[in-house]
């Protein structure tokens, strides 16, 4: 099975992508790949640490326009990296914050906001 993005957007669709996916979901994450075939660790890190606590994961596959998509993220976020994840409109963090909210037992509340 070989990976085949789309084509390459432009970085006004892909701020607009960014922004509505933002606002439009609970949670939603931005991460290299697909649910069904995450493309980086960090990336499969935090969807299955966001699916043990919700079903409803909206997920982004930045790969499509990997540079525009850090830029619209670091708009929200004031970060580049990926994976990015947030709640009800909130920059919660990487993989790594969201392992640190979940080995202190807070990553079920805060995605339940």
């Amino acid at each position: 099975m070989s990976f085949d993005p789309e084509p390459d957007l432009s970085p006004e669709e892909v701020q607009e992508r960014v922004d509505e996916t933002i606002e439009d979901n609970e949670v939603a994450l931005f991460m290299k790949g697909t649910e069904l075939m995450p493309q980086c660790g960090y990336s499969r890190k935090a969807l299955n640490l966001l699916q043990q606590h919700r079903e409803d994961v909206e997920t982004v596959n930045v790969l499509d326009a990997l540079d525009e998509h850090r830029e619209a993220l670091e708009r929200h976020s004031d970060r580049e990296t990926i994976p990015q994840t947030f709640v009800d409109g909130e920059f919660v963090g990487g993989s790594d914050i969201l392992e640190q909210l979940h080995e202190r037992g807070e990553l079920e509340a805060k995605l339940s906001t």
